[in-house]
């Protein structure tokens, strides 16, 4: 597996694939119309706003994350691959090499919160609505060296 740059807008038809195999395993307090909503806005709102880095496993993406502002925005494992370290190897390097310290993470999802407090990573903050305004509770979590 390498970590690398997408190509182009051209590769996130694969990235919200990712995405799309990634929540439908571990978000299902999300409702049918928010995951459209959501899945429609990657290509366009979400994705070209974020530094992008993709987890390429035999010319195959299996993984991503989004670092914005010293923030990790988005880290998502298609769930073929969760469990192997793929999810690991894009924090690592989102903290290491982008200077990611936060995250948000969906209150809702214990598997996310537990990934991340195991990681290192410390509550220091709630908030009852997603950045959009959707009722899905987040926890804000630092990163502290």
């Amino acid at each position: 597996m390498i970590l690398r740059e997408p190509a182009g807008p051209e590769e996130y038809p694969a990235i919200v694939d990712v995405w799309r195999s990634a929540v439908a395993a571990t978000h299902d307090f999300l409702a049918a119309e928010h995951f459209a909503e959501i899945e429609r806005a990657l290509p366009g709102d979400y994705l070209p706003n974020v530094t992008l880095t993709v987890a390429d496993d035999a010319d195959r993406i299996v993984g991503f994350s989004g670092v914005a502002e010293g923030r990790l925005e988005m880290l998502f494992v298609h769930d073929d691959v969760r469990g192997t370290g793929v999810g690991t190897v894009l924090l690592n390097d989102a903290v290491v090499r982008l200077g990611a310290t936060e995250v948000d993470v969906n209150e809702q999802n214990p598997q996310a919160v537990g990934f991340y407090l195991a990681r290192g990573f410390t509550q220091t903050g709630r908030s009852e609505l997603d950045g959009d305004g959707r009722p899905y509770p987040l926890l804000t979590l630092e990163f502290t060296p």
